[in-house]
Parts: C-alpha cells; structure tokens; sequence
C-alpha cells in the first residue's frame, strides 16, 4: 500500500516507482545482475519461502518541498510468522550486535522463548506509533483470553531515515500500521525503496528492504531458511559485493563521515529450532553482514531476530506440549543458510533501490546495475 498526497512531478515519479514495487511487478535482483552467491535458494528468493510467512508494506511518499517538513519518505514493514489470520506464537531468540537502536519487546522473547504476533519494522521516531497500533490490530482481530484478559508487547523495530525523511513530523499513523499488517501476503516480496526501507541509506547508496532465502540439503532435512532485511547502515567504501571492493571502485557524493545507521534482519525458519538455538542463528547474521564489509560501528544499531514456524501449539495453555527439535549437532547447515541469505538479502536491497530526493534536496543515488557489473567483471566475479 502507498499513501501519496502529493500531486507534484517528483512525487508522481516516486508513486510510480513504489506501484511498481508493490504490484509486485518484476525488475531485476542481485542474481540477475550475475553477483554470485552460494547456497541454493527456494523459488522465490525470499523470506516467503517458509511457508506460512506473509509480509505486508505501507509506503509513505509525498512533498517535494527543498524544505524539510512535510517532505515524507518512509513507511512500515510487517512480516507475520504464521500469516495475520494466526494468533501461535512461535519458537523465537534475538540478538544485538550493536544496541544504538530499537527492538521492542525483546525482553519477553528473551524470557519467554516466544514471539507473539509480528514483526513491525519503520523509522525511528515512529515506534511508539506503530507499537501502538499493532496492539489494536491484535486486540481488534483476536478475543480476549476466556478471562477477559488480553496481553501484548509487541516487536518493533527501526532504522533512522532522517536524511530523506522528515522524521520529526510524526508522518506514521496508526492507520499505516494497520495497512502493513492488513495487506500481508505470502508470495513475492517487494524490495528496495518500500515500507520501513523507503527513506534508507546503506553504504551511502540508497538503501531499503531486501530478502533471500536458502533451501538446505534433503540430507540436512530439506528445510528453508529465509531473511528480510531493512538496511540503513555502512559507509561506500566498506562495500563488498561477491568478496569485490564495489564501494571503493564506484565513487560518489559522501552522505556520512562514519559507519552510522542501522540494520535489522528478520530470519525465518521451518526447521524445529527452539529459542536457545534461534538466538544462536541470530547471532550468525552478523557473519553475513560482514561479507559485505560491515564491521558494526559504534553509531549503528544491528538488531536481529529469528523465529521458527515448526512446533505449531507450542504456547497452547493445555497439558504438556510435545516438541520436535533439531540436535545441535545437525544445525550447522542452518547456520550456514542464514549467512548466506543475509549476505544475499542486503545486495537485493541495495539492486532494487532506486535512486531518491527527499528533505533539503537530499539526493541518494542507487547502485548502477552497469557499473556492478562492470567492476565484478573486472574482478572475474561476473556470472554470465
């Protein structure tokens, strides 16, 4: 969903751009530039692999002012582990690489061993807002508890889009959350410059939403792995695409004088996982991040969650629940997955972002798709 209320030519130009995202209409990925990358993906390439995971956006774009409010680029993100018509918690863990950031809710992941309803991801200045609202989502949606009692601390989290976005003019209601959580799907996931990613930056291109997906071995149990990133985060010359310095041969204009910003990965699993080892999968997205150069500076918040869509019931409040869970002598093909889908997820976001004007005439340009190519081909990384 886009809300646009501006008629200005930039801002058409963008409407267009973000219909193209959200129609699900296709442009090209990573691998269709020839990066290559390892593992074996499922048939989307994306967090939706798993099934029963639905992802909905809200993308917010309008104002064309050089000034800085009301110049509006950025959104909500919703991804639901079981689709929006569940209310099963799953199996979750959570990790910081680096805390200058927000994820809420993570103190009852980390106690319980459960998430409870989705994960909502959007600009800093808007978690309150969105927090919120999933809160009347849930309780509108789902009866109370037969006591009349209904609980939530919902997960939210974000990346700062205060470059491109007026973030201090509260552009996210209530009403956006809802949309992202009412227009979740399973299938093909938009990327780049759509919902919580609108207004990003990563590695001073423009940044935004991307996914990928790893499909393991039958010999490993034929599980899918899945990952949906918001990148916002990075400096150009730290880039490495396909272990290729791409930041350091494709120049342009200086956003940042240092690693700032923030990233937030969402991993999915259907492989019987339970808490102890989720967080243990959160904790190897950092790995995938590093391939593409990040070193997780002091000004970056890199908060990361995992869930596994396995053990349906698990929190059912009825006798003893009987669980199925992978030894963790056999999880090591899973970890491996997560690497490479993170890896492969933020090059998504940067190949699907386009290039974009928001407050004080703020310009972030994408990554030239020629440009890639002709730097991986410098380095005999191109696939042809």
């Amino acid at each position: 969903m886009l809300r646009s209320n501006s008629v200005s030519p930039i801002a058409i130009l963008f409407f267009a751009f973000s219909v193209v995202f959200v129609t699900g209409q296709t442009k090209p990925r990573a691998r269709d530039l020839g990066v290559p990358f390892d593992g074996t993906p499922g048939p989307l390439n994306a967090i939706t692999d798993v099934k029963g995971v639905e992802v909905g956006h809200t993308t917010l774009i309008s104002g064309a002012s050089p000034q800085k409010a009301g110049v509006v680029r950025t959104g909500v993100t919703a991804v639901l582990p079981r689709g929006k018509d569940s209310n099963d918690p799953v199996f979750a863990g959570w990790f910081t690489e680096n805390g200058n950031g927000e994820m809420t809710g993570t103190t009852w992941v980390e106690e319980s061993g459960f998430l409870e309803g989705p994960v909502m991801i959007t600009n800093t200045h808007s978690v309150g807002t969105v927090r919120d609202a999933v809160i009347a989502w849930r309780v509108k949606r789902h009866a109370p508890d037969k006591e009349g009692y209904s609980w939530s601390l919902p997960i939210v989290a974000e990346t700062w889009d205060g470059y491109l976005n007026d973030i201090n003019g509260f552009h996210v209601r209530p009403e956006d959350a809802f949309s992202a959580l009412e227009s979740a799907h399973g299938g093909p996931v938009a990327e780049g410059n759509v919902g919580g990613g609108t207004g990003m930056i990563c590695n001073e291109f423009k940044g935004g939403i991307g996914t990928a997906s790893r499909v393991l071995d039958s010999k490993y149990g034929g599980y899918t792995v899945g990952v949906l990133v918001q990148c916002n985060y990075g400096q150009r010359d730290q880039l490495r695409i396909a272990g290729v310095p791409v930041g350091r041969e494709i120049s342009g204009a200086k956003i940042w004088d240092d690693d700032v910003g923030s990233i937030i990965v969402v991993v999915a699993t259907d492989a019987p996982l339970i808490p102890t080892q989720l967080k243990r999968v959160a904790k190897r997205v950092t790995l995938g991040l590093g391939r593409n150069g990040s070193y997780s500076g002091d000004g970056s918040g890199d908060i990361f969650i995992a869930f596994s869509t396995a053990n349906a019931g698990a929190a059912a409040s009825r006798g003893l629940s009987q669980l199925t869970m992978l030894p963790n002598d056999r999880i090591n093909p899973v970890f491996l997955a997560t690497v490479q889908a993170t890896e492969e997820a933020v090059i998504n976001a940067l190949v699907a972002a386009e290039t974009m004007t928001g407050v004080n005439n703020h310009t972030v340009m994408a990554l030239p798709h020629d440009r890639l190519q002709e730097v991986l081909q410098k380095y005999n990384r191109l696939v042809k």
